[in-house]
């Protein structure tokens, strides 16, 4: 088993094939992108930018690694490896649009038969998530980077994961292959409801993710991953609160309330849809 390097990035500037030279991506129009010496290279440019540090936070992605580490949604990871290695090409290219700390793509390199391998990319808005995937594994290739404006080049994914986070699916679109797959992870009903009753007075009607199809693709398969979730301290319940949106949603008596709890335990309930995507 073995990830193998990535070679279908793409110029955040003009969309020209990027090329490795040395410690550093360049492309024809003489675009150069240093890697910095984590490993990763940064890929967003300042137009590409809504604020002067976007998305997650260093501490952040810091609670989202310890929860994750601990194997919590273990269960997740392994569906989600399972989704998209099943019927995978030889050294398949595989994007995680969104890839935070690099949890979920640390997985799926750990779940390859032997002789089978993958291309592996990560990109994300979070320079903090970067950095800290490429300081756990200097396998994969790391970008900081928008799903808005993937630097990838067209039609050369054959697997693409976007797992709670933000789809572009035209760009999406865009950067799979005729028949490659998109592998979306979406919160279910269910997911997280003991903890949402604590931090809300109330809780809204429940956002099923519904049948709905993006253009250009076609809906293969769907699966609830489902099972009850033991938070044994005020540390991993602050940490899951953390890397979810709730945190700044709740109100600071509601995540007070959070704060004062022992012990919790929450169901996690993640609905995995697997789309092909429409072409020849």
């Amino acid at each position: 088993m073995s990830v193998v390097p990535f070679d279908a990035l793409a110029c955040p500037l003009d969309g020209h094939p990027l090329v490795r030279d040395g410690a550093s991506w360049r492309c024809a129009d003489g675009h150069v992108f240093d890697i910095a010496r984590q490993g990763y290279v940064h890929l967003l440019p300042v137009q590409h930018k809504r604020s002067r540090d976007p998305g997650d936070s260093k501490a952040m992605v810091a609670a989202r690694q310890r929860f994750l580490n601990s194997g919590s949604y273990q269960p997740v990871a392994a569906a989600v490896s399972r989704a998209a290695l099943a019927d995978a090409p030889p050294d398949a290219r595989c994007l995680d649009a969104g890839s935070g700390e690099g949890y979920y793509l640390r997985a799926l390199a750990s779940a390859l038969d032997a002789g089978q391998s993958i291309a592996a990319l990560g990109v994300d808005i979070s320079k903090w998530a970067v950095l800290a995937a490429a300081r756990q594994d200097a396998r994969p290739a790391w970008v900081v980077g928008s799903n808005a404006h993937l630097p990838v080049r067209s039609g050369t994914v054959e697997r693409l994961l976007c797992l709670f986070g933000f789809p572009v699916y035209a760009e999406f679109a865009r950067v799979l292959k005729a028949g490659g797959r998109l592998i979306q992870a979406d919160a279910g009903p269910a997911h997280l409801r003991e903890l949402r009753e604590i931090i809300y007075p109330s809780l809204k009607p429940a956002r099923d993710p519904g049948d709905a199809t993006p253009a250009g693709f076609s809906r293969l398969a769907r699966e609830t991953v489902c099972y009850p979730l033991d938070l044994h301290s005020p540390d991993q319940i602050a940490d899951l609160l953390a890397m979810t949106p709730h945190l700044h949603r709740a109100s600071a008596e509601g995540r007070a309330r959070a704060a004062a709890l022992p012990a919790l335990t929450v169901t996690v309930d993640v609905r995995l849809t697997c789309f092909g995507r429409n072409g020849r």
